[in-house]
C-alpha cells in the first residue's frame, strides 16, 4: 500500500477531478427497531419500530463516494417526484452532488430498498421499483445533455444495476463520445455480457459478473478459473484495466487478458458489504485518472472498501479514513 505521503499526493490530484456518473439511482431506507417475540399470525419476528433512516444507493452512492474522497461528482439518473425521490434529492444536494434527473413519476416509483433491522440484524428487505428495462433514458434531449456533460469531465462511470437506466445503445453512445473527447470510461455492471463496451478503460465485475462476461458456467464447488476468465473477457470486451472483486478473497487484476496481480482484502471488520462495489469503482476510477498505476489504484480502492464494509449500509470513505486504514494494513 502507498505510504501517507503518496496518499496525500494522490488525494491532492483527486481534488481536481470531475467525474460524471450515469446509472441506476436508488434510495436505501432503514427501519430500525427491536424484536423480542414471534408473531402469533406467522413464524416471523414482531419488530417494534424505533427510527427510520435514509441513504443514497446505486449510482447515487457511486457519486457520493467520489465526493467523499475529494473529487467533484455529477449524476445522471432517473427517479420519481414521490416522497422517496424528494428525500433522495435532498441527500444529493447536502452531499454536494450536481444531478440531472429523468422523471419517472408516470411510469415507476423511485427505486427504494427498505431494510427492516432488529438489533442491528436485517430481518427482511422490501423493494419498490417496477420500471421496465431500457426505457428510462431515451430521446435526443437527454442524450444531447449527456454529450455536453462528457465534454466537461475527466471520467465517466456507468453504474448499471439492471434497473432500466442504461441500455446497450446509451452505453455505446457514452463510450463513443468519451473516446472522442479523450475521457476515461469505467463500467460496473450487473448485466454481465449484455453491455459490451469493447475498449472501455476499466471494468470491475464481481465473481459472478465476471463469469457471465466470460460466458463461463461453473458447477458447485468448482475453483474460479482466474486465467481463463481474464482471457475470455479480454477477447470479448478488451477492457484496458480489469479488476475482479472476489469478496473475502480480495481483488484480481488483469491487463491484456493476463492476470497481473492478486490483492488480498484489507478489511479488518466486515459489518455490511452492501455498496462496497460502488466504493471500488469510484476509488479505482479516481486513482487511475489521477495517474496511479493499476496496482496502486487497486490498493487504494481496497483500503477504501475496507473502510466502508465496517459501516452499516451503502457508505463512503473519507481521505482521513483511507489513510488511517492503510497505515494499519
Amino acid at each position: 500500500m502507498m505510504d501517507s505521503e503518496k496518499l496525500d499526493g494522490l488525494f491532492e490530484k483527486i481534488s481536481k477531478l470531475r467525474i460524471l456518473v450515469i446509472g441506476d439511482v436508488m434510495l436505501d431506507h432503514y427501519i430500525w427497531g427491536d424484536s423480542s417475540r414471534i408473531s402469533p399470525e406467522a413464524p416471523v419476528p414482531v419488530v417494534h419500530v424505533g427510527d427510520d433512516s435514509f441513504k443514497v444507493g446505486g449510482a447515487a452512492n457511486v457519486a457520493m463516494n467520489i465526493r467523499s474522497l475529494g473529487g467533484q461528482a455529477s449524476l445522471v439518473g432517473a427517479w420519481s417526484n414521490d416522497f422517496n425521490g424528494r428525500v433522495l434529492e435532498e441527500a444529493l444536494a447536502q452531499g454536494g452532488i450536481e444531478f440531472d434527473k429523468v422523471d419517472t413519476s408516470e411510469k415507476a416509483p423511485t427505486i427504494t430498498k427498505t431494510r427492516v433491522m432488529a438489533r442491528k440484524q436485517q430481518v427482511c428487505r422490501v423493494d419498490r421499483e417496477g420500471a421496465p428495462r431500457n426505457y428510462i433514458i431515451d430521446g435526443d434531449v437527454c442524450c444531447s445533455s449527456i454529450r455536453e456533460c462528457i465534454k466537461n469531465v475527466d471520467a465517466v462511470i456507468l453504474s448499471d444495476y439492471s434497473k432500466g437506466t442504461i441500455s446497450p445503445e446509451l452505453a455505446r453512445m457514452v463510450l463513443e463520445e468519451s473516446v472522442a473527447e479523450n475521457v476515461f470510461v469505467a463500467l460496473d455492471s450487473k448485466s454481465g455480457a449484455s453491455l459490451n463496451l469493447e475498449g472501455m478503460d476499466l471494468a470491475t465485475p464481481n465473481r459472478a459478473e465476471a463469469l457471465e462476461m466470460a460466458r463461463i458456467r461453473l458447477s458447485v464447488g468448482d475453483t474460479f478459473p482466474s486465467d481463463l476468465v481474464c482471457r475470455k473477457i479480454w477477447e470479448e470486451q478488451r477492457p484496458n484495466h480489469l479488476v475482479i472483486t472476489l469478496g473475502e478473497d480480495g481483488m484480481l487484476l488483469s491487463e491484456e487478458g493476463k492476470v497481473t496481480e492478486r490483492i488480498p482484502t484489507s478489511a479488518r471488520e466486515v459489518y455490511d458489504v452492501s455498496g462496497a462495489g460502488d466504493t471500488v469503482i469510484a476509488s479505482l476510477t479516481l486513482a487511475l485518472v489521477a495517474g496511479a498505476r493499476l496496482s496502486e489504484a487497486a490498493q487504494f480502492a481496497n483500503a477504501a472498501a475496507g473502510v466502508v464494509v465496517a459501516k452499516v449500509g451503502a457508505a463512503q470513505a473519507t481521505p482521513e479514513e483511507v489513510i488511517s486504514h492503510a497505515s494499519q494494513v
